[in-house]
């Protein structure tokens, strides 16, 4: 999985005002958990831009002016709900030896058949909720939909990979393309009016055969 740095200062106070502070400094509070105690940092709120405003999922490796280095995945955030700038960020330390959780994006690659012949595809799960070591988090699950017709759907049981450990039932649909509502309710007109022309058929066929 790709990484993005961030650059931070240790904190040493971390009350209101202390926080207050760094938010109107232009900078984001964050804490790392993981480890053997919390680290409180800060980071220039624009350091962030590309961890935070993607559909992509990174890893962070922060690093501190004092020369530590944490590798490390986003946890929560809390955004300003009136300015919807970033208030606070927590992170999760990542060690070699122990999985982490995490929800991976889901590509889909080639043209699904039944959506060419006027079917929709719909996309429930954009991201799924993996398990696996750091080194074997993929960037992205990917799901092959050149095969689907209409009516055909795409499970996470297709998607299992001996890296890492899909965390949802095996009967959850990734995508599937379903009729189109138009073109339902089309056939549905078709078969009426084949309905109708039998039933209106009906007396001219007695009348035929009286004679």
């Amino acid at each position: 999985m790709k990484s993005i740095t961030i650059k931070g200062s240790q904190r040493e106070s971390v009350g209101k005002a202390a926080t207050k502070a760094l938010r109107n400094a232009g900078k984001v509070p964050c804490v790392l958990y993981g480890g053997e105690k919390p680290i409180h940092f800060s980071a220039d709120e624009i350091a962030f831009k590309h961890l935070v405003y993607t559909p992509n999922v990174y890893t962070a490796m922060i690093e501190l002016e004092n020369g530590d280095k944490f590798e490390a995945v986003m946890q929560d955030i809390q955004f300003n709900p009136v300015t919807d700038r970033i208030n606070h960020i927590d992170f999760y330390q990542l060690f070699e030896d122990k999985e982490i959780t995490m929800n991976i994006p889901v590509k889909l690659t080639g043209s699904a058949p039944g959506v060419i012949a006027g079917g929709i595809l719909r996309f429930p799960n954009r991201k799924l909720k993996v398990r696996a070591l750091p080194a074997n988090l993929p960037d992205f699950i990917n799901a092959d939909i050149s095969t689907l017709k209409i009516g055909d759907k795409i499970y996470v049981t297709e998607v299992q990979n001996d890296k890492y450990t899909i965390l949802h039932p095996d009967n959850t649909v990734i995508c599937q393309v379903r009729m189109a509502r138009a073109v339902a309710v089309v056939e549905d007109e078709e078969e009426d009016e084949d309905v109708e022309g039998e039933e209106g058929a009906t007396p001219a066929a007695e009348e035929t055969a009286a004679e």
